[in-house]
């Protein structure tokens, strides 16, 4: 069963550009990187994971919360919408009982500040799923699930793999 949850994270992380990436860990349905040459940011790391599939339909998107130690930015959440979204449709992320109104850009959504990364990633560490909804592009209203199961865990250990870094 393990192997199954392992390569789709593989396939994201393939999708994503880097020169050189390490593997901090698979975890569940989430996994950790450090990326130790990152541009003129420097190294990064983060956890990562996609969307839960749905029936028929390959996963895109992404979740992630990175860390830039050279920047001083720690748990920086990142979503990466499966759809194009309407130019002035919110964008919404349910984190258990919690809800964020996130700022979005066409394919993308951020918390507002690092006080909402830091309200979010603690919503995630005691939920067992989280949704993130908009209105497509299309007009049609769309949403990307993602099971938490093994987040609390890549999140720390992406972290971990940054804290020496500078």
């Amino acid at each position: 069963m393990r192997r199954f949850l392992l390569l789709p994270i593989l396939s994201l992380v393939a999708a994503i550009p880097a020169q050189a990436r390490d593997s901090l860990g698979i975890f569940e349905g989430w996994g950790a990187f450090r990326d130790p040459g990152a541009g003129q940011n420097g190294p990064r790391c983060y956890a990562i994971a996609q969307p839960v599939a749905r029936r028929g339909q390959a996963p895109r998107g992404f979740a992630s919360v990175g860390t830039w130690p050279r920047s001083h930015v720690r748990g920086q959440l990142h979503i990466r919408l499966s759809r194009a979204r309407a130019a002035k449709a919110p964008v919404m992320l349910v984190v258990g009982e919690r809800r964020f109104t996130l700022v979005a850009g066409q394919m993308d959504g951020w918390a507002a500040d690092p006080r909402g990364d830091a309200q979010i990633i603690a919503a995630m560490r005691s939920a067992s799923s989280m949704s993130i909804a908009s209105i497509g592009a299309d007009g049609r209203g769309f949403a990307d699930n993602y099971a938490l199961r093994g987040a609390a865990t890549a999140i720390d250990a992406a972290a971990l793999g940054c804290a020496k870094l500078r």
